[in-house]
C-alpha cells in the first residue's frame, strides 16, 4: 500500500473544496488547483469560513483550524501538483473535460502516484483509459457536503490493482469516513438509487400531481427525509442531476432513467439550483420561494 502524504485536488468547486477541507484536517498536505488562482483563492476563503463554523460549533478547535489551513496551498497550474502522492480530480461531471484533466495531470506526476476521480456517475474504467496508469487509477466518490457526510464510495476500474484499492481504502479511513465498495456500473450505488427518485419527483411536478412545496413536504413528513427531493436537487445542482440521469439512461438503456423534460428545461434556462440562485426554488430573497 502506497504511503499518502501529499494530496492534489483538481477543482475548487463545492466538492473540491470539501475534499481539500477534510484532507487538511486529517493531516495531509493539500494543493488545490483550478483554472485560475482567483477561483482557488475563493475556494480557500470558503474553506476558512466553513472551518470557522466548525470551531463555533465545537466540532474542531481553533488550533486545528489554523493547522489545517496551513496545510492547504493554492496551485495555479497542474504542474504544481507534481509532488502529489495522490491526485483527486473533482471537476464538473463532464467526461470529456475529466479525461483531458486526467491525461494532462499524469504527465507531471511521478510514476508511483495514485490518481482518483470524484466522479459521481461516469465509468471508472473509461476514465482510467485516459491516463498512463489505469492500474493506479480508482474512483473515490465523496458525498456532498464532504465535511458533514460520513460515506465515501470506492470504485475499482477493470484494471485497478490491489495495491491501489488498499491505498484508497486506507486513505478514506484516515479521513474518518465510512467506505462503501461499489462496482463500476453507471452512477454506482448512492446516485443509482437517489437520482431516479429525484427525477421521479420532478416528473410528479411536471405532471401536476403536486406543486414544489407539496412534493417536498410530502417526502419530508411522509417518508421522514431530512430534505425534500426538489430542495435536494437544487442543492446538488440541476445540471449535475441531469448529467447523472443521462449517464444512467445511456449506460443502462432503460426508459425508466429518461430525464424528465422539466429538468432539461430548467437546465437550459440556466436555473441550476442554489448555486445559480434559481431552480425549483428562487433563492434571491430573504427565504427560498417555490418557482412552481
Amino acid at each position: 500500500m502506497a504511503k499518502i502524504k501529499n494530496v492534489g485536488v483538481i477543482g475548487a468547486g463545492q466538492m473540491g473544496i470539501g475534499i481539500a477541507h477534510v484532507c487538511a484536517l486529517a493531516g495531509f498536505n493539500v494543493k488545490l488547483n483550478d483554472v485560475s488562482l482567483e477561483r482557488v483563492n475563493s475556494g480557500l476563503a470558503t474553506i476558512n469560513g466553513n472551518m470557522a463554523r466548525q470551531v463555533s460549533k465545537n466540532a474542531i478547535s481553533e488550533d486545528e483550524r489554523k493547522g489545517a489551513l496551513g496545510r492547504i496551498t493554492a496551485a495555479g497550474m497542474l504542474e504544481d501538483l507534481s509532488d502529489s502522492d495522490l491526485v483527486i480530480e473533482s471537476a464538473i461531471e463532464n467526461e470529456e473535460l475529466k479525461r483531458k484533466l486526467l491525461s494532462d495531470v499524469c504527465r507531471v506526476l511521478g510514476p508511483d502516484a495514485v490518481v482518483a476521480t470524484n466522479s459521481s456517475s461516469i465509468s471508472i474504467t473509461r476514465l482510467a483509459s485516459a491516463t498512463d496508469r489505469p492500474e493506479r487509477f480508482i474512483g473515490i466518490h465523496f458525498m456532498n457536503p464532504v465535511p458533514v457526510m460520513e460515506l465515501v464510495e470506492v470504485i475499482r476500474g477493470i484494471a485497478t490493482d490491489d495495491a491501489t484499492f488498499d491505498t484508497a481504502k486506507g486513505f478514506v479511513s484516515a479521513l474518518q469516513k465510512k467506505i462503501a465498495v461499489a462496482e463500476d456500473f453507471p452512477a454506482f450505488i448512492v446516485n443509482r438509487i437517489l437520482l431516479p427518485m429525484i427525477n421521479e419527483a420532478i416528473y410528479t411536478l411536471y405532471e401536476g400531481v403536486g406543486n414544489v412545496e407539496a412534493i417536498d413536504t410530502a417526502m419530508k413528513l411522509g417518508a421522514h427525509h431530512p430534505m425534500g427531493p426538489l430542495e435536494l436537487a437544487d442543492f446538488i445542482g440541476l445540471d449535475t442531476c441531469l448529467s447523472i440521469m443521462q449517464v444512467l439512461h445511456e449506460g443502462l438503456a432503460d426508459s425508466k432513467y429518461r430525464p424528465c423534460p422539466l429538468l432539461v428545461k430548467y437546465v437550459e434556462a440556466g436555473w441550476l439550483g442554489k448555486k445559480a440562485q434559481r431552480g425549483f426554488y428562487d433563492y434571491r430573497g430573504e427565504k427560498p420561494v417555490p418557482t412552481r
